[in-house]
């Protein structure tokens, strides 16, 4: 018996595919169940006009065996099996896939009962990460005479004929020896709780039973419940559940079902919000489940935190987490995709970017927003529920790329009502603003208590104006993304030229009291950019506003986080000329130049802390306020 070598490009490839095109070790076992699949698929497909196959579908399966003191892991079906030249052809020659001719054999013909995955003619191969020796045992259909080949993946393989009862393919991998870097590197896949798990995994949907044998432990013959003793007794188990859930029609699928599956495929102990169920036809054929978590995972808003779908193709798990199936901005949403369509590449772990991608990630976004605007219409208690965990998502979304999304989620965005005194939506506000109203009003601060004291809001509380509560630091940078809505511009009652309608302006008073507030800016020594008379305050002294551009929460937000930027809000001082402490400031201002100056200092200090801006000396403020008791 002669070794035959591979092709010199053919070592080239197997190289690089055992050391580069697969990522991680585990995904061998994927590959060589597929190939198993694959040639149960085809023999499957002649028992439909052959009779002499002589097995039914329930009789087809694929089995796993351990030999531990051996070493070996054996991959078993009872597929159509390999002659010489099947060898020769798919397995002596690195990327020639027998599955792909097979399925180009079907194209035009009926093949729904067929699911052939293999495409690429390499994932056999994958199975020298783990092994340093294979070795194939096969008989084909319709022939009298087993052949075994048999490789170390270096210096070529052998063929040569053998025995074999009955038709269909062993693979016999001879596992690699453990690294002194990891005990366990390579042990882990002659044991059968790790085996199952990867079954589980990446082929828990191939459509023929994978069995294994599988510990069970079982009292001992004379045991006593007093004194139990164990022992364990192998069991033919299957391993994977064949039927995808997604694949079920939803109407047959109970609430249970669907939260079983939620919480074990992705480990939240929390059943789903919501259900989410796809079957799409046409430029683009795949089937989803999706599912809206009631709460967010831990570490959600870090970045140690990945979204993405599972994908999967023919009952084969491709990637566990593929980000391009959904956009960023619904990046909590779990599930899974299966399609028949999508290009993948040469290892079968990355997708090609391509045209059928985009098109489920287009169809998967309309469908998950309709979800949610159905649960903000019909549920809101459990929308409210959702927009707590998040809420801040879909406006961090909103603002991503200069509001690239925006007209997506505009409509899901909740904020505080000051009238409605709960969570409303910016088009449930327009509905009930004055016909005379012009813009859309809010309010920032740290909390829905402190904005309620907001000296600013005093005017519009007044004459019974809505205002939003933006409790987030995104909240502000959202509104100045978004601009308008429905043509109602946003407009902060910390503008410094805020007006209402009807409300007249009080330019008059401010020539009135002109030397009042120069006197004022000049003993703040240019802390201020303006002092004027306010329109907006009824009960308090003084407040401070901004001017166009930065405001001040995003002042707050910048110092936090980019100091270096040292981006300021203009600060225009707003003083309430009625008030009793305005008057006493001008008694001062004629009578005691140097108490007017505290009395200014005052104003302003005060005006810092309503705004919640800190003061340079705290501790000087305080002697301020003491000094005047002297």
């Amino acid at each position: 018996m002669s070794k035959k070598e591979f092709k010199a490009e053919s070592k080239r490839l197997l190289d690089l595919m055992i050391n580069s095109i697969y990522t991680h070790k585990e995904i061998f076992l994927r590959e060589i169940i597929s190939n198993a699949s694959d040639a149960i698929d085809k023999l499957c497909y002649l028992s439909l006009t052959d009779d002499k196959v002589g097995l039914t579908r329930d009789q087809f399966e694929i089995r796993l065996s351990i030999d531990k003191e051996r070493r070996l892991l054996t991959v078993s079906d009872n597929g159509i099996g390999m002659d010489e030249a099947d060898l020769e052809n798919n397995l002596g020659v690195i990327a020639s896939s027998g599955s792909l001719q097979f399925r180009k054999e079907l194209e035009g013909a009926e093949s729904a009962e067929t699911d052939i995955i293999g495409q690429f003619g390499v994932g056999f191969y994958s199975a020298f990460m783990v092994a340093d020796q294979i070795t194939v045992v096969t008989k084909k259909y319709g022939s009298d005479q087993a052949y075994r080949w048999q490789s170390d993946g270096v210096d070529g393989y052998t063929i040569e004929p053998c025995e074999k009862d009955a038709v269909g393919t062993d693979v016999i991998m001879h596992i690699k020896p453990d690294t002194e870097e990891e005990k366990d590197e390579y042990s882990q896949y002659l044991r059968e709780y790790p085996l199952y798990k990867l079954v589980k995994k990446y082929s828990d949907y191939i459509r023929f039973p994978i069995r294994m044998l599988m510990p069970h432990p079982e009292l001992k013959e004379g045991s006593t419940e007093e004194n139990p003793e164990y022992e364990e007794k192998f069991e033919w188990d299957t391993l994977n559940s064949m039927i995808p859930l997604w694949q079920r029609k939803k109407g047959d699928v109970t609430k249970e079902e669907y939260d079983e599956f939620y919480q074990q495929r992705f480990s939240d102990p929390n059943p789903p919000l919501s259900v989410i169920t796809v079957a799409a036809e046409g430029a683009v054929t795949y089937k989803a489940l999706l599912f809206i978590p009631e709460k967010a995972p831990l570490r959600y808003y870090s970045e140690e935190y990945e979204g993405g779908l599972q994908l999967y193709s023919a009952g084969v798990m491709i990637m566990d987490k593929c980000a391009e199936l959904l956009p960023e901005c619904f990046n909590f949403v779990r599930g899974v995709v299966e399609s028949p369509d999508l290009n993948l590449n040469i290892s079968r772990e990355l997708l090609q970017h391509d045209r059928q991608l985009k098109l489920i990630c287009a169809n998967l976004e309309k469908k998950v927003r309709s979800e949610l605007e159905r649960l903000l219409r019909d549920e809101r208690e459990k929308y409210e529920s959702f927009w707590q965990s998040f809420g801040r998502q879909l406006k961090l979304s909103a603002m991503d790329n200069y509001g690239a999304k925006k007209d997506v989620l505009q409509d899901l965005l909740l904020f505080y009502s000051s009238t409605e005194k709960k969570l409303t939506t910016l088009g449930e506000y327009v509905t009930r603003m004055r016909e005379e109203q012009k813009y859309i009003y809010f309010a920032s601060g740290d909390t829905v208590e402190a904005i309620d004291h907001m000296p600013q809001t005093e005017l519009l509380k007044e004459h019974s104006m809505e205002i939003l509560y933006f409790t987030d630091k995104a909240d502000e940078f959202l509104s100045d993304i978004l601009r308008t809505y429905q043509d109602k511009p946003f407009r902060s009652v910390t503008d410094g030229d805020l007006e209402l309608p009807g409300e007249e302006k009080k330019d008059g008073d401010n020539e009135r009291y002109k030397e009042a507030f120069a006197f004022i800016k000049d003993a703040l020594d240019g802390a201020v950019d303006e002092v004027k008379v306010s329109t907006r305050l009824k009960t308090h002294p003084v407040c401070l506003s901004s001017g166009e551009g930065v405001t001040f929460e995003m002042e707050k937000y910048f110092k936090a986080a980019q100091p270096e930027l040292g981006l300021k809000a203009k600060r225009i001082l707003e003083l309430n000329v009625d008030h009793p402490a305005f008057l006493a400031f001008e008694t001062a201002r004629l009578t005691d130049p140097e108490k007017a100056k505290k009395y200014a200092r005052i104003f302003y200090n005060q005006a810092q802390l309503i705004a919640g801006l800190p003061i340079d000396d705290p501790s000087a403020y305080t002697d301020l306020l003491c000094s005047l008791w002297q």
